[in-house]
């Protein structure tokens, strides 16, 4: 297998490939952080009329993108496969076949150019999006993640030391979104239109509750099941339903739990950067709600390029880069772990 050559890590042109749900991604990294390729094609035309991501749809999607995708990223770079020096892969967590077809395709490639792979977190890979955004961005700093499976707060030490602060102990934020927009009627993916819906209401119209949690866990299944009960409760009664307060109401609920709590986590570890990744990331009104409290606290606020907040490769190409730097390669045994744990 071809060795990298640490004295020239910049000139290292790293491959990262991401298909843990409904997007196939490809994408070229120079050295850390130069993106010369992302591409991304998206399935979510596809499970629209379903409602959500169908996973059998999904893999078989993923099998007629993958090497077209592969193939776009590498020409857009200006580069062939043989310039590849290592190839970074989304191995967990996320659907099983969907991951498959990534790391299958990794592992080929690999095999084929006989290059090192690394097989990435996708979670971590969220976090790395920031370094791809903000050149000057190093660690220590404290990142808030924010998915549709994963809501936590976690301290970056250094670019391979990561500790788990707390987490959600039963629904995610961006699985509350989407499950409240289904109710709502509003069309998949839920959570873009929560926050579009969101603009024309009134967030103090209705008050919902949060779980009170004294660490910095998170809870979000209450307030999911008391909007639910609101809804239910109007329908029965026959009283006319604001929707765009309902959503507005409901997104402050959820944006005032993650912003107190990562900003408590913070001052409490004396870090005075905090880091925004995952695809709620991409929600107008968290990003500006943290970022002004973290201008009026004198803390540091890092959010990633919108089209960088989404599921994409170029994160997982940047993470990939930085495991590398510790020799952790994967070995053709590489498997897809769907349940895969943040940080794991």
């Amino acid at each position: 297998m071809k060795e990298l050559i640490i004295l020239q890590n910049e000139e290292v042109i790293t491959l990262g490939i991401e298909t843990s749900c409904d997007e196939t991604a490809a994408s070229i990294i120079k050295g850390s952080r130069k993106i010369l390729s992302n591409i991304i094609s998206t399935q979510i035309p596809l499970h629209q009329k379903f409602g959500g991501v169908v996973p059998e749809i999904a893999s078989r999607k993923h099998i007629l993108n993958i090497m077209p995708v592969i193939d776009e990223a590498v020409k857009k770079a200006e580069l062939e496969l043989k310039d590849i020096n290592q190839i970074a892969v989304t191995y967990g967590p996320g659907l099983v076949g969907a991951l498959l077809v990534g790391v299958s395709a990794a592992k080929t490639l690999a095999y084929a150019l006989d290059v090192p792979i690394i097989a990435v977190n996708h979670l971590e890979g969220h976090i790395f999006a920031n370094f791809l955004s903000h050149i000057e961005l190093e660690p220590p700093f404290l990142s808030l993640i924010v998915s549709g499976g994963h809501t936590a707060i976690i301290k970056m030490n250094d670019y391979n030391d990561f500790e788990m602060l707390g987490q959600t102990r039963d629904d995610a934020a961006g699985e509350a979104f989407d499950k409240i927009a289904r109710v709502m009627g509003l069309p998949y993916p839920g959570g873009p239109e929560i926050d579009k819906l969101a603009k024309l209401g009134n967030p103090d119209a209705i008050e919902f509750p949060i779980a009170k949690i004294d660490n910095y866990d998170f809870s979000f299944s209450g307030l999911k099941s008391a909007v639910l009960n609101y809804l239910n409760s109007a329908k029965m009664k026959g009283e006319e339903i604001n929707n765009a307060d309902v959503a507005a109401s409901f997104q402050k609920a959820v944006i005032n739990a993650l912003v107190d709590k990562t900003i408590h986590a913070a001052k409490e570890s004396n870090f005075d950067k905090i880091v925004l990744a995952g695809g709620v990331a991409a929600n107008s009104a968290l990003e500006s709600i943290l970022r002004n409290k973290c201008e009026s606290q004198g803390l540091n606020f890092y959010y990633p390029s919108k089209i960088l907040c989404t599921d994409n490769a170029a994160m997982i190409a940047c993470r990939g880069f930085y495991k590398a730097l510790t020799k952790k390669f994967a070995n053709d045994r590489l498997n897809a772990v769907p349940g895969l744990g943040l940080l794991a």
